[in-house]
């Protein structure tokens, strides 16, 4: 199953950085046209996307513990890193500008499928002990 999740996690990230690059370089997509029809469609895509990668992402991991912060996934860590590098970033792009409430939509994204992996761990839906 780990090997499943670490191929999910790769296909999420993939997708992101194409959303990412498309919105950098000014190109409409199919989701872009969604998100726009929807009230704040922009943000429930943040709140979903960077969500759906940090859950899966730390599955993958097994929920391994970033070394210095024992409380927090590894996995978690590394796609807030991401998400703020991203998000900082908006500013040398012409068709992009930095809006704190995406930053806002990503966190809480990150922070609740955080605790839903871990309610998934907790209860034995997820089982990190299973052997590839």
């Amino acid at each position: 199953m780990k090997m499943v999740f670490k191929g999910i996690a790769i296909v999420c990230l993939v997708f992101i950085i194409w959303i990412i690059y498309s919105a950098d370089s000014g190109k409409q997509n199919v989701f872009f046209n969604i998100t726009d029809m929807i009230p704040f469609g922009d943000k429930i895509g943040h709140f979903f996307l960077f969500g759906i990668l940090t859950l899966v992402v730390n599955i993958a991991l097994q929920f391994k513990q970033f070394k210095y912060w024992q409380k927090v996934p590894l996995g978690t860590l590394l796609v807030l890193v991401f998400v703020i590098l991203e998000e900082l970033s908006q500013g040398y792009f012409p068709n992009r500008t930095f809006d704190i409430m995406d930053l806002i939509a990503d966190g809480l994204g990150i922070l609740t499928f955080t605790y839903l992996g871990n309610l998934l761990v907790t209860n034995g839906v997820v089982d990190l002990q299973e052997t590839e």
